[in-house]
């Protein structure tokens, strides 16, 4: 047990911890809204351009968690609505548009990034150090994962309506444009409150793999949302404690422990597993080859 309690003697590792508790437990319950709306590569595409934002809230207004909270929210709903303005307005599909600014913003901020007069690496935005998670980041953290849980919770009916019948859910009243966009938007926030933790380009991980993996475990939605969250929860925290004592980034640790997991049930799910699904197949082969004997 000293194993795993001896490094939170610290106050950095408790900050750390409750972090870890926080955006794991949201991002894992998020997740699977964007995993059955199919948003994987709107989330991909905010998850880049969300660096131009940031880097114009520390330029403007220093390290501030609301400074960047709000540049990240401006920067990627511009792609957003960006890329919905251009495929509306040309023969450019919405993929390719969104895909076209992010890239581009992506571009821009690590420009600018080389132009700011506060010393923030470039590897503390693309990956993150939740090590050194400060207070203020911690109650911005809090804000958004409670803001984030109770809509979700709030709108779970219709927002499950949406994602597999958008087409029923229009007929009866659900507005379906304002809770797309009401995704996006907890998308944006929920990034932006996993930047300390794993960076840019990593919150896309914390986002999907908890929910992809329970997408390989259940049919549910309920106990995708829930389980999702509770091995978002439980990854982070093993990918602190990895980070910890194998002294490596923490963003790329959390993400190592998830890609474990999902790798684990992508392999013995019982029912979606490769080796259950082989085993399976022999075993109608074996089913008919018996079949045919009898019949001969």
């Amino acid at each position: 047990m000293n194993f795993l309690t001896e490094p939170f003697h610290y106050d950095f590792m408790q900050r750390a911890l409750a972090a870890c508790l926080l955006i794991g437990f949201t991002n894992g319950f998020l997740g699977s809204f964007v995993i059955l709306r199919r948003l994987t590569l709107m989330a991909e595409a905010l998850s880049h351009s969300l660096l131009p934002g940031l880097v114009v809230a520390v330029m403007i207004f220093g390290v501030s968690a609301g400074g960047m909270l709000v540049g990240g929210l401006f920067a990627a709903l511009f792609v957003a609505v960006g890329g919905h303005l251009i495929a509306s307005s040309s023969r450019v599909k919405s993929e390719t548009a969104i895909a076209a600014l992010y890239i581009i913003a992506f571009a821009v901020g690590i420009t600018l990034l080389k132009f700011t007069h506060v010393r923030v690496s470039l590897e503390h935005f693309l990956f993150g150090n939740i090590l050194g998670i400060g207070n203020d980041d911690l109650w911005v953290s809090y804000a958004i994962c409670c803001i984030t849980l109770l809509c979700l919770i709030g709108l779970q009916r219709p927002l499950l309506l949406l994602m597999f019948e958008p087409a029923v859910a229009k007929t009866q009243g659900v507005p379906v444009g304002r809770l797309s966009m009401l995704l996006v938007v907890l998308i944006v926030l929920s990034m932006v409150a996993s930047l300390q933790a794993v960076g840019v380009l990593l919150s896309l991980g914390l986002l999907i793999l908890p929910a992809a993996t329970m997408y390989l475990l259940t049919d549910s939605s309920g106990k995708m949302c829930w389980g999702g969250a509770l091995i978002g929860m439980f990854g982070a925290v093993s990918g602190l404690l990895v980070s910890y004592y194998a002294n490596v980034p923490s963003g790329p640790a959390i993400v190592f422990v998830l890609g474990l997991l999902f790798a684990a049930a992508y392999l013995f799910s019982p029912k979606y597993g490769i080796l259950a699904r082989s085993l399976h197949r022999r075993h109608l082969h074996d089913e008919s080859l018996k079949r045919w004997k009898k019949t001969d």
